[in-house]
């Protein structure tokens, strides 16, 4: 049974409302002068074939997502305090209990699903100088913890994240996430472990989620990296990260090399995780083109660890598969082309092949390897009364030894309206 949780954590109500109740006595008019609200609009058509004779074979719906984000600007005074909203919306345009399970819409326990689905959630938020509170709902874009946003709606934790920027060029995040309403659903849960292709048991859950961690540039084009995460009496993670960008030649180099750490940290039904994934990703842009090497290594008994539902911070985590199996070890190349240069402004063009072998077959002593092929085209509107409206068309295939094959293609338009 699908239950919808319209409203915010009790504790986040009783703190919007004491905001709410001080900024008016204020009367502060940078609290509303500084405001934003905007409205996003995503459209999906999402159809992925696995191939096969038995079992569901086929996973295809349509639907419209609607995202309302109200933002306001901060009290006067040495502590500023804020508050934001978030609307969110799911419409079913088309499915069936024979086709669901695209995780564009709930699945509800006689396989159907709803017509619409919809969240709303509130984020207090204080500031003292270059650092800041908020506490309600996040979508994270963390090395640690980034939230799954290629469906209708964004995948959402609810906690306190604290960033700051006191010292020029470093900055801190920390805090503790202890819920997730995963992108196709309405219920606040508990976070789980990712189990892909039976890495570990099914199942896990944590009460929460800590971190912190620094970003910090060292020079022009050169920043460090490092976090820290704990996943409640399951697994703790060390990510070290190191992003640059240079001119060579008449073209600019890119790289993003990547370590993660990861152990188990107490739990016994969580079975073991050891793990240590090496990837990094070398590009060269030149003009309209864009070359791209990557390499990715999971070392260790296990394979990666990661929240179940949110998308783990692998340079070939791609559009089906992560490639992140015990021991495996896999390469990607690709190639980006932007079409101005031939005089069609807005339109570009990606295409990447990912192999990876010697990945250890869970419950078994065999092993494996497996592949994936994708392209895309994109075209975002340059102007008029439709300026910046998208359209993306996705396709992807991706082949196994020991997961099932896929063949998939998505559809995505979406626009995002300003509305103050």
């Amino acid at each position: 049974m699908l239950h919808a949780s319209r409203q915010a954590l009790p504790p986040v109500r009783l703190l919007c409302l004491a905001i709410a109740a001080t900024t008016s006595s204020l009367a502060n008019a940078a609290f509303i002068e500084d405001s934003s609200a905007s409205l996003t609009a995503t459209n999906i058509y999402l159809n992925r074939d696995f191939r096969q004779f038995d079992g569901q074979n086929k996973r295809e719906e349509w639907g419209q997502g609607l995202w309302l984000d109200m933002k306001s600007g901060y009290t006067e005074g040495t502590v500023g305090f804020g508050l934001d909203a978030m609307g969110l919306l799911g419409i079913k345009l088309d499915s069936d209990k024979k086709r669901a399970g695209t995780d564009l819409l709930p699945v509800q326990d006689d396989g159907g699903t709803p017509d619409e689905f919809s969240r709303l959630s509130a984020t207090a938020k204080v500031k003292i100088s270059a650092t800041e509170l908020r506490y309600g709902s996040h979508v994270p874009e963390l090395p640690v913890v980034k939230a799954s946003d290629s469906r209708l709606l964004p995948q959402v934790f609810e906690g306190g994240l604290l960033t700051s920027s006191e010292l020029q060029g470093l900055t801190f995040t920390g805090g503790r996430l202890d819920k997730v309403i995963d992108r196709a659903s309405t219920n606040s849960e508990k976070m789980l472990l990712n189990s892909k292709n039976r890495r570990f048991a099914g199942g896990v859950e944590a009460d929460h989620l800590d971190l912190a961690g620094l970003d910090y540039q060292f020079a022009k084009g050169i920043t460090g990296r490092y976090y820290f995460a704990d996943l409640d009496d399951i697994y703790n993670q060390h990510f070290f990260g190191l992003l640059t960008s240079h001119q060579l030649g008449t073209g600019t180099l890119n790289s993003d090399v990547r370590y993660i750490v990861s152990r188990d940290s107490g739990a016994a039904n969580a079975g073991k995780v050891d793990n240590q994934a090496f990837n990094a990703m070398l590009s060269y842009g030149l003009g309209s083109h864009k070359f791209g090497l990557g390499f990715q290594k999971m070392g260790g008994d296990t394979g990666y660890a990661y929240i179940d539902g949110s998308d783990p911070f692998l340079v070939n985590f791609v559009q089906i598969n992560d490639f992140a199996n015990a021991d495996e070890r896999s390469w990607q190349a690709r190639y980006d082309y932007n079409f101005a240069s031939v005089g069609v402004p807005g339109l570009t063009f990606m295409t990447r092949y990912i192999r990876g072998d010697d990945a250890q077959i869970a419950g078994s002593d065999d092993r494996g390897g497996e592949w994936e092929r994708d392209i895309e085209f994109k075209y975002v509107v340059q102007n008029g009364p439709l300026k910046d409206l998208y359209v993306r068309v996705r396709n992807a295939s991706f082949r196994s030894d020991f997961a099932r094959d896929a063949d998939e293609n998505r559809i995505i338009v979406g626009y995002t309206l300003p509305i103050w």
